[in-house]
C-alpha cells in the first residue's frame, strides 16, 4: 500500500539558466545538474527544475501548453520575523511579489512570491503547525 508522501516537486521552466540562477541568488544549493535538468535538496523532498517542452514530453503530453500559478508551494517558519527575511531574500534574487507577509485570517502571517517562471511561493508562521527543528512539519503540532 503507498503511503502519503511527496518525495520530487519538478518545476516547468521556460529559461533554466534564469530559474536556476534565481534558485541558487535566493541561496539553494544546487545537489545535482544532469543534462535538462536541476535538482535542489529541500528537505526531505527534491525539487527540480525542468524545461516546459521537456517536462510535457516527458508525462507524454508532447506539445501540451503548460501552466503555473495552479498550486502553491509552501516554506514554513517559526517567526514572523523570519518569514519576513526570508521574503525579502526572495524579492532580492528576482522574486515578483504577489502579497505582503501580514497578519491572516486563519491566525498566521504569510506573504506569496513568485518565481521567475510565475510559480508562487507562500512564505509563512503558523501557529498551529510550526516547522521542526530539521524544518518538517506535523499538521496540528502547535497551539491548539
Amino acid at each position: 500500500m503507498a503511503s502519503p508522501r511527496v518525495s520530487f516537486v519538478t518545476l516547468g521552466v521556460a529559461d533554466l539558466a534564469r530559474a536556476r540562477a534565481f534558485y541558487e541568488a535566493w541561496g539553494w544549493k544546487v545537489a545535482s545538474a544532469e543534462g535538462d535538468i536541476v535538482f535542489f535538496q529541500a528537505n526531505g523532498t527534491v525539487i527540480g527544475l525542468f524545461g516546459l517542452a521537456d517536462l510535457a514530453e516527458d508525462q507524454g503530453r508532447p506539445g501540451a501548453a503548460l501552466g503555473v500559478g495552479a498550486m502553491t508551494l509552501a516554506q514554513n517558519y517559526p517567526t514572523e520575523a523570519e518569514v519576513d527575511a526570508v521574503f525579502e531574500e526572495a524579492l532580492a534574487a528576482g522574486a515578483t511579489l504577489l502579497k505582503r507577509p501580514e497578519k491572516v485570517f486563519w491566525g498566521g502571517y504569510s506573504g506569496y512570491v513568485a518565481d521567475p517562471d510565475g510559480h508562487v511561493w507562500e512564505l509563512a508562521m503558523n501557529p498551529f503547525s510550526p516547522p521542526e527543528a530539521d524544518g518538517s512539519v506535523v499538521l496540528g503540532s502547535g497551539a491548539s
